[in-house]
């Protein structure tokens, strides 16, 4: 039996890819800051548009972050709700930035393709299931995304998601036919790989200590070395840096838990049949999918505490018990926490801070496509001075006024949880 600290990714590896450090000064057009999905795909799309002497510096491990550990779901859209995005950007604007996330979702479908990464994507759907007796908000939300989004979610009724999802708990669901599912550390490896292969220098170990004028450029001092560049990219994450204060001001680091069961055999069978993956319509909702050898991934938990490893399988085992009781009993193989970067207007941080430094953050635990699409705008416009970033700035780094912002934080994800319990409790009360 594996030990419960362990990452249930990282022990999945068929080989574990590792890059060097950085032990001597060098110089770069690009220096990328960060090997999570928003700087590998920078500095890939910069790659794949021939722009050559890129480096990128990754402080622990290839994916070490929200990247190579998160729920591995692929879909479109961001944290911010598709109603809010039209009401502050007008139907134009907001179908735009949409379809660039449901684009990145195709780019991440012709990688895997392209390259042969072999990150064991699971082409059947994610399910949006109804935690609530309530069908509104589902229905609302089907006909917004397809009256202003051009997208078509499938209505299941309950008699239809019970087929294929063993659980009285739910009523009814969206599917989202175009969503896929896949091991996100072997995703991150593999672009890593890729961009390498296509001449980009990736260190590991290489923790960026300092940044600094250089003249017209920068210098980014690491532990045993440096690189002279013309232009930097902060892609950090929630595993900030302290290389500019307004960049890490501007997100609070938050807390998300996952879990993996033992190989369940059929038991897996009597809860899921279905290959989907699947989340709930809660504020702080569950999120699983079914794994390859078997295993069920479970996640779930919004908060500013990383917590151990025993308290996160506390936590999420009582959650599985409340959607499959028959899974009772089964044996938890890995457990951990992550954090993830949020900005208070829940989208990303993507654009230009002037002199040739360029930032990509606070992708708010939705973020494998828009990690994707921003790698891709920031690619363009360092390559080729493409200006479609733009369109995000107005989502900018206004401060999330922590420590402060991260007991506000807390308390309005306490708030919207108990108005989640309330609702709950009230439709068992009326039935």
């Amino acid at each position: 039996m594996p030990s419960l600290a362990d990452h249930y990714y990282r022990a999945s590896l068929d080989s574990d890819h590792q890059w060097p450090a950085l032990e001597e000064p060098t110089r770069a057009r690009v220096c990328v800051i960060g090997g999570g999905f928003a700087g590998l795909n920078t500095a890939l799309g910069l790659a794949e548009r021939g722009v050559g002497e890129v480096v990128l510096l990754e402080a622990q491990r290839v994916g070490y972050g929200a990247s190579g550990r998160n729920g591995g779901f692929v879909f479109g859209g961001f944290s911010r709700g598709e109603d809010a995005l039209l009401r502050e950007l007008g139907p134009a604007r907001a179908r735009d930035l949409y379809q660039g996330t449901l684009d990145a979702v195709e780019l991440i479908r012709a990688r895997i393709r392209r390259y042969g990464i072999d990150c064991e994507a699971t082409e059947a759907g994610v399910i949006w299931a109804n935690w609530f007796a309530d069908p509104e908000v589902l229905r609302a939300r089907q006909r917004l995304l397809a009256e202003h989004f051009g997208v078509e979610w499938q209505w299941w009724p309950r008699e239809r998601l019970r087929e294929r999802v063993r659980s009285q708990r739910y009523h009814d669901a969206l599917f989202e036919p175009q969503a896929f599912h896949f091991h996100p550390l072997k995703y991150a490896q593999g672009i890593a790989a890729q961009a390498q292969a296509l001449g980009v220098r990736v260190y590991e170990g290489s923790p960026a200590l300092a940044l600094e004028r250089d003249g017209e450029g920068w210098r980014v001092r690491s532990e045993r070395g440096e690189v002279r560049a013309e232009q930097v990219v902060l892609a950090c994450g929630g595993y900030l840096a302290g290389l500019r204060r307004e960049v890490d001001a501007a997100v609070m680091p938050i807390a998300t838990y996952v879990m993996v069961t033992q190989p369940l055999g059929e038991l897996l069978d009597a809860a899921l049949q279905t290959r989907a993956a699947i989340y709930d319509s809660r504020f702080a909702f569950d999120y699983y999918r079914p794994l390859r050898d078997g295993r069920l991934l479970w996640g779930g938990r919004i908060s500013v505490r990383d917590r151990s490893p025993q308290q996160v399988q506390a936590l999420l085992y009582r959650d599985v018990l409340r959607v499959f009781p028959q899974l009772s009993g089964v044996r938890i193989d890995y457990a951990w926490s992550g954090l993830m970067s949020y900005a208070r207007h829940q989208m990303p941080q993507i654009g230009h801070l002037g002199d040739g430094l360029w930032l990509a953050q606070a992708f708010g635990g939705h973020g494998v496509a828009p990690t994707t699409f921003a790698g891709e705008l920031l690619a363009a416009a360092i390559a080729h001075g493409d200006e479609r970033w733009r369109e995000l700035s107005g989502y900018g780094l206004g401060s999330a006024f922590k420590p402060a912002g991260l007991a506000a934080a807390q308390l309005s994800y306490a708030w919207a949880q108990f108005k989640d319990w309330f609702k709950d409790n009230s439709e068992r009360r009326d039935r």
